[in-house]
């Protein structure tokens, strides 16, 4: 490369000497000559310029076309794209391992939010770049690989969601330049079995195609994602769109398709605070935002005061569990801040408003790069699409703020990622498990728990069976096309497959009757595995039972069955289709041919739900012989349109019938010696009623009388499974089967009733654990509390700035004699309530109450910066709004009246005690937020200077006024101050007492209630 440079060095000077060499063989004669001549001079001035650039110059130029929605969405303009890729291409093109062969430049298109006029616009970029960046749509992003096809440039796209389109032939272009999100998403899921998902989106067509393709994208690897929700923009948008959710079955993870509240995200906002009124943060569900998976959210030392200056979001995003990029040993705000004070980054704008994407943006032009000049150094020629993406890829370069590599055989751009959880307290976020880069791929690997568990706001989410995390199609290993059974993970499973019928696919309606019947767990049911489709079958895989059908039981004449063991055989039945009917699942097909055996004996009934595939896929059903129908129900027979679908008492019916080959161990029917064909006529068309006849010398008469109840002609008279299950309970009451199955079935009982006794007992140690664990946490801080527990001493802890509130109840003596002592406890315990009701909504922690005192800090035991004064001043006025309105319950029309006193200073807190020990605050400050409470008055928030001082500071419109030189017993004389109000606090405020003259510190005798008046009086008259 160096060599062509110099060559064509040598080639510029060689024309200018030639041109030299010409002018001086003809001097100018005339003015315009001379103009002439000085035109030649800049010729040749330009030439001897070009001569001296540098190699680069000479080198042709790769352009990259950065596609997205730069203008209309929130998460893409605050990324700063255009100094993000001009940041990229300098550092690029300075980089001696990628100037060595193309110079770099990139140019910005704007991508119309519209799927479908951004696609529009797509179409005219043939050749605005050598390789694409984007689009952000995932609406479009298969049709605009296809056009990139086409023009044989590089398409690196983050939105298409397809999990094999990096490997596609139909997309030869195509690169995937981030992790695929479905897949990181999978292995968080996974580790945490949490297979029931529903996603909310944006009415935003990038985020709307977002939503739907991720879905599309999880539901291919086997998690049943529903609902797929779009909020609307307006007033009730979220509400209807959680509420669907909450109406979904067993769903508690929701996925948030929309930019971050944490970098400005409306919508997001609404979303989450809405959730918090509709109680579903404290109820379990977790809520993950989709757009963070696409770059590095900073964490390490990055507070974000919108969780700290707004209670209810703070509250609300306890409940939000976050998927990022890991930042490396430096997050954004600070690389970004190293490129603005390095004048590499010429922008004002502060790191906190610009979002990580910018980051993202960087590195994917730089990933590019790498993966250009690999296929450059191995082809030798120009880099096309098709040889972009035949790049081996195994490289590691330095991202914007954290290390990057390349995954080999086209696995694109890979990043470690970590989960970040919010404890609800603070503006800090914190990593609890970390994915590494080589294992986003959904398949390998699995999170690493990094010392600190998730805070969940309510209860833990359901875990579901690990069974979820497996495709739809099971891969099986099929012995022939008529083959009955097959093999998956080396296990034998049953194929049923279904009448031949043209089946390209499988379509919603399917997978949600897939989703349902793979949820059917019972002993007596036999497991649906999954579906099978290919090489023109399509079936449905069921567990293999080892002994076969109840048919094949039956006529093996080798096997001894007496009423026991028969009585079990039905009590099997009975169970399974008892569970099925209760869950709304009608089976249609019953017979002893799908009712098989396990090696343990145990029937389960197989092929439920078979009917219902049929219809969902529109597949019909094969012309049914006359030897299949003799369990079917006479109002069947007479509607093929109902027999498609069965009924309820058709089972019931069904079960009949099986009840008759059990009792007699023959086929149904076989005593009538009738023709198939006959005996299906009768039983349609009677009268007569055709019916098997059974001797009572072969079951009890009550079993017969059940069979005969069971094969009523009037299905409203059949019993339903719930009844039977009752009615054959009674009858086998006391009854003993053989030796060997009573002793397996001893056995398995016992085996059963030992592992529920452990787990009901382990439930029940975790729920004490937990009722303990609340309830320490209620006696002392979290933090103290583990130490505590773990056996650590708990060393006292200095705190320079905190805010502490006193309140006591004015006249509180005199309401105790008047008040018997239940009614004293009842009122403090009203009131108490009341109190911590209001502080849980406030940053403070209350540490005791004494009596009527009542004693609340900010600032400790969790340092809040100077907001501890605004949030104890919040507290106190939602305190006094409430208590005007607060009665006594034995005394309503006596008001009650608190003083409450507040002061801000230094303390130093710690736990005093072995036996109930107590977190306790000592200093200085404590004596005298006392004493501001003590010469307080009625309904006044009585304030020092120095919490005026930090209140005025905040400059949140908080309304003081000037009380005057107050005497505080030992501090001397002091300048003290009324709380009244804050320019946005709109609530009540109860009117206090004249404060001029006496103490208001008492009750007068015109106030107390007359019925209890001369009790204080006699009590007056005692006293004196």
């Amino acid at each position: 490369d160096h060599i062509k440079c110099l060559a064509m060095n040598f080639l510029t000077l060689s024309i200018l000497f030639c041109f030299s060499w010409r002018g001086l063989q003809s001097l100018p004669s005339t003015p315009i000559q001379h103009t002439r001549r000085w035109r030649g001079n800049w010729i040749l001035l330009s030439f001897f310029m070009i001569s001296f650039l540098p190699c680069q110059a000479w080198a042709t130029t790769f352009t990259m076309a950065l596609v997205g929605p730069w203008t209309c969405d929130l998460l893409y303009s605050k990324a700063l794209p255009d100094l993000a890729a001009r940041l990229a291409i300098a550092r690029i093109n300075k980089d001696p391992y990628l100037n060595k062969g193309y110079w770099y430049d990139y140019t910005l298109i704007n991508e119309d939010c519209k799927s479908s006029r951004a696609l529009a616009r797509f179409a005219g970029l043939d050749g605005y770049g050598a390789a694409f960046l984007g689009p952000a749509n995932p609406g479009y992003c298969s049709s605009a690989a296809l056009y990139a096809k086409e023009w044989d440039a590089g398409i690196l796209s983050w939105a298409c969601l397809k999990p094999s389109m990096n490997k596609d032939e139909m997309y030869p272009t195509f690169l995937r330049p981030l992790p695929l999100s479905s897949h990181v998403l999978f292995s968080v899921l996974r580790y945490f079995r949490w297979a029931h998902v529903a996603i909310i989106s944006q009415k935003q067509d990038v985020w709307e195609a977002t939503g739907q393709e991720l879905a599309s994208s999880l539901r291919a690897l086997g998690l049943p994602v529903t609902p797929v929700v779009t909020m609307e923009d307006n007033k009730d948008g979220p509400r209807k769109a959680l509420t669907k959710v909450r109406e979904a079955d067993r769903v508690r993870v929701v996925i948030m398709c929309m930019p971050s509240v944490l970098i400005g995200g409306q919508a997001q906002y609404q979303l989450l605070t809405t959730a918090l009124d509709m109680r579903m943060i404290d109820r379990g569900y977790v809520f993950i935002p989709y757009d963070t998976l696409l770059y590095a959210l900073p964490y390490k030392d990055a507070p974000y005061y919108m969780l700290g200056n707004d209670t209810k979001l703070r509250k609300a995003f306890d409940g939000v569990l976050t998927i990022t990029m890991d930042s490396g040993e430096r997050n954004f705000y600070e690389a970004f801040k190293d490129g603005q004070n390095s004048y590499e980054i010429r922008s004002s704008t502060p790191p906190e408003q610009v979002s990580p994407f910018f980051g993202t943006i960087y590195n994917m032009m730089y990933y590019t790069a790498m993966a250009t000049e690999q296929a450059r150094k191995n082809g030798g020629r120009w880099v096309t699409g098709q040889i972009l993406r035949e790049s081996n890829g195994d490289f590691e370069f330095q991202g914007f703020n954290q290390p990057v590599r390349s995954g080999r055989h086209g696995e694109g751009m890979q990043a470690a990622y970590v989960v970040l959880d919010y404890s609800g307290i603070g503006t800090t976020l914190y990593s609890t498990h970390a994915l590494h880069s080589s294992h986003t791929d959904g398949k390998t690997g699995n999170l690493k728990y990094l010392g600190r568990s998730i805070h969940f706001a309510g209860s833990t989410p359901y875990t579901d069976s690990g069974c979820w995390f497996s495709p739809y199609f099971l891969e099986l290993l099929v012995f022939g096309l008529t083959v009955l059974f097959c093999l998956h993970q080396g296990d034998w499973v049953w194929l049923k497959k279904c009448p031949a019928g043209a089946v390209s696919g499988v379509n919603s309606s399917t997978e949600f009757v897939f989703t349902k019947l793979r949820d059917m767990r019972h002993e007596n049911l036999n497991l649906f595995l999954g579906l099978f489709f290919d090489s023109g079958i399509f079936g449905i895989v069921t567990e293999h039972c080892t002994r076969g059908s109840l048919e094949d039981l039956l006529s093996n004449e080798d096997v001894r069955l007496d009423w026991m063991f028969k009585s079990s055989l039905l009590m099997d039945l009975i169970r399974g289709m008892k569970y099925l009917h209760n869950r709304g699942i009608i089976h249609g097909r019953l017979k002893s041919r799908n009712c098989v055996v396990d090696g343990r004996f145990v029937l389960k009934v197989t092929d439920y739900g078979f009917n219902e595939i049929l219809i969902a896929q529109s597949i019909d059903s094969d012309e049914e012989k006359p030897e299949d129908l003799l369990w079917t129900a006479p109002e069947l027979l007479r509607s093929s349109s109902l027999r498609r679908r069965g009924t309820f008492c058709g089972d019931v019916y069904s079960f009949a019938i099986v009840v008759q080959e059990v009792i007699s161990r023959s086929a149904p029917f076989c005593m009538l010696d009738m023709p198939t064909k006959e005996i299906i006529n009768k039983v349609r068309e009677p009268p007569p009623l055709c019916r098997p006849t059974v001797s009572v010398d072969e079951a009890p008469l009550e079993v017969i009388q059940v069979m005969k109840q069971a094969w009523s002609e009037e299905p409203e008279k059949r019993p339903t499974f719930e009844e039977l299950f009752k009615q054959f309970k009674s009858i086998t009451k006391g009854k003993k089967t053989n030796i060997i199955d009573s002793m397996l079935r001893m056995l398995e009982q016992y085996s059963s009733n030992l592992e529920d006794l452990i787990r009901e007992r382990t439930e029940e140690l975790e729920v004490e654990r937990q009722k303990t664990d609340n309830l320490v946490a209620q006696m002392l801080p979290k933090t103290v509390a583990q130490a505590l527990k773990t056996g650590k001493p708990v060393k006292p802890e200095h705190f320079s700035e905190v805010t502490l509130y006193f309140s006591d109840i004015v006249g509180f003596t005199t309401i105790s004699a008047l008040s018997e002592p239940i009614e004293v406890v009842d009122l403090l315990n009203d009131l108490y309530t009341l109190f911590d009701a209001i502080i849980g909504l406030h940053d403070v922690y209350k540490v005791e109450t004494i009596g009527d005192a009542y004693m609340v800090a900010s600032g400790v035991p969790t340092r809040n910066g100077n907001r501890h004064a605004a949030e104890m001043a919040n507290m106190s006025l939602d305190i006094l709004h409430c208590i005007g309105t607060f009665k006594m319950r034995h005394m309503p029309e006596l008001k009650v009246r608190i003083r409450i006193g507040l002061h801000s200073g230094p303390v130093v807190a710690g736990v005093v005690g072995l036996t109930m020990p107590r977190y306790c605050l000592f200093g200085d400050t404590v004596n005298t937020a006392s004493r501001m409470e003590s010469t307080g008055l009625s309904y006044r928030i009585h304030v020092n200077q120095s919490t005026v001082d930090v209140l005025n500071s905040l400059k949140l419109g908080y309304k003081i006024d000037v009380r005057g030189m107050t005497e505080l017993k030992g501090k001397g004389v002091e300048n003290t101050y009324w709380l009244v109000g804050r320019e946005d606090f709109n609530k009540p405020l109860p009117i206090p007492p004249d404060t001029t003259g006496g103490s208001n510190h008492g009750i007068g005798l015109d106030e107390i209630p007359p019925d209890r008046r001369q009790k204080f009086l006699d009590r007056q008259k005692r006293m004196n």
